[in-house]
């Protein structure tokens, strides 16, 4: 089974986000803010494109040299976990563990290339759930990709809670993919948020993605406001 003990940088594209938060034109008119993007190549290709994108996450204290380290130190671990544990993925869109290999470095270069400057444009933000430093209703649109959730067993329910809400807080929709955790169960964070939301003035619905590489990974939890 895929395991990790804690939270490793690992970049994924513009391509990958639209496809896993059912992104529309609409949507990315908007202004969108990505929690805990790490090393994700989605803010260097949006902007390039005129989409407003704000990324937060721990990793942008350090700087883009010691990212890459840490990027160098991490990859052939999750490389490895992947190839050992082969039958949890759907190798469709992405055909073998090289190519991921390169998408995820491609990925992570452009997000490398971009860094310095986004940091001096306040595109990446060092920042962290269940925290933000963002004003309420900055962000039409927050994203948050392959942490909450995935990270069940180091992640309680109530950092989950709290953490939903205060990207609520700061923006009018969440949307959270995978609703997995590692090893490619359902997180059992998401029955509680699905019955704790609502009770808390949100409205919460599950609905599937056009994308699915963690096998049974094809579907994202869209919270609001009621």
């Amino acid at each position: 089974m895929f395991t990790l003990d804690q939270v490793v940088p690992w970049g994924r594209s513009f391509d990958e986000y639209c496809r896993m938060f059912a992104l529309s034109p609409e949507d990315l008119r908007g202004r969108i803010l990505g929690c805990a993007d790490g090393p994700a190549s989605f803010n260097a290709e949006a902007s390039a494109a005129g989409i407003t994108v704000v990324s937060c996450d721990p990793l942008y204290h350090f700087t883009a040299a010691d990212i890459r380290r840490r990027v160098a130190q991490t990859t052939e671990v999750i490389i490895e976990q992947t190839r050992r544990n082969h039958q949890e993925f759907v190798w469709t869109s992405i055909q073998s563990v090289e190519e991921l290999r390169h998408l995820r470095i491609s990925a992570m270069e452009r997000f490398l290339a971009d860094f310095e400057t986004g940091k001096a444009q306040d595109r990446y933000v060092d920042a962290e759930l269940p925290t933000l430093p963002f004003d309420d209703g900055g962000f039409d649109l927050a994203l948050c990709s392959h942490f909450l959730f995935l990270y069940s067993e180091q992640l309680s329910e109530d950092f989950h809670f709290a953490a939903v809400r205060e990207m609520n807080r700061v923006a009018t929709e969440v949307r959270i993919f995978p609703l997995l955790a590692l090893g490619g169960a359902r997180s059992p964070h998401v029955a509680a948020l699905i019955r704790r939301l609502p009770e808390n003035g949100f409205a919460v619905t599950v609905e599937t993605v056009p994308y699915e590489f963690q096998r049974g990974g094809n579907q994202m939890l869209r919270v609001g406001r009621k």
